[in-house]
């Protein structure tokens, strides 16, 4: 049986090292009139710098036939997406396994809704990819995969809520908070996978202080952590080092935002995913 993991871009894992049958669905970024592919060609930061210049701007999630064309060719197929909650991108991947298995009766797709985003589907994708090369029949993955989705967290430290709250992602009123004389916004996803949020901190030491201490309070122990970064190293790098520090042998990891992920986060936001133990 040969399998594939399909993702969309959202997950900013847009390749695999790894001996794994690996692809992603772009997201767009529109501006303007312009239209922007997330995937690897993609210039994020001068995407960001146009994205701040612009009157216009909103996102767009993959079609039912650019999903259908991610799964051609594999037998057994694990798609995952951001939060239904946040995108269209679920709703699309579903109607495209409705429609590939009409016509492709002997093949299998679970379809995954992550409920979040960034470095917590990347969890996902490594979990699912860790059960493959084990040779696990595909019922045994949908079963561990759904277990392992429990046991992972997402956090997002903003500079700026402008994006969200323009499309209806989180409320004016929450978006406010963000960017006022410094203040930082730091959100969590619910159980419905929309954004909440956990607490606020004005400047860069209280931010990473309550950071932190959020972490911890979720049930961080020195488990996996993926940091996906908007044009923000400096900080990424910081909480790794902190969290090293507590935790020497934690397996952390940082990457950049690919676009979508940079159009929500905007400049200087992070988006943190790590598995918890729960108590």
């Amino acid at each position: 049986m040969k399998y594939r993991i399909v993702s969309d871009s959202s997950s900013n894992l847009l390749k695999m090292d790894r001996n794994i049958d690996y692809t992603t669905v772009p997201l767009k970024i529109l501006i303007g009139e312009n239209s922007y592919q997330d995937d690897l060609n993609l210039d994020v930061e001068d995407l960001v710098d146009k994205i701040e210049k612009s009157e216009s701007s909103s996102t767009s999630c993959p079609n039912t036939q650019e999903w259908m064309d991610a799964f051609e060719g594999a037998d057994a197929i694990f798609a995952i997406t951001i939060s239904s909650n946040l995108s269209g991108s679920y709703n699309s991947a579903m109607l495209a396994k409705e429609e590939f298995l009409q016509t492709h009766p002997d093949c299998k797709v679970h379809v995954i809704d992550s409920l979040s985003t960034g470095g917590d589907m990347q969890l996902l994708i490594e979990k699912l990819a860790d059960c493959i090369e084990q040779n696990m029949e595909f019922e045994e993955i949908v079963k561990e995969i759904q277990a392992y989705q429990e046991t992972t967290r997402i956090l997002f430290v903003l500079e700026s809520l402008h994006n969200l709250a323009k499309n209806g992602r989180v409320s004016h009123a929450v978006a406010n908070i963000a960017g006022f004389l410094g203040i930082r916004f730091i959100g969590k996803a619910s159980e419905q996978g929309t954004i909440q949020q956990a607490m606020v901190a004005k400047g860069p030491k209280r931010t990473m202080s309550a950071l932190i201490s959020q972490i911890l309070k979720m049930g961080y122990e020195g488990g996996k952590m993926r940091i996906s970064h908007c044009l923000n190293y400096k900080m990424a790098e910081t909480l790794k080092n902190e969290l090293l520090e507590k935790f020497p042998i934690a397996d952390i990891i940082i990457d950049t935002c690919g676009g979508l992920c940079s159009y929500y986060a905007e400049r200087g936001g992070m988006i943190i995913g790590f598995e918890v133990v729960s108590h």
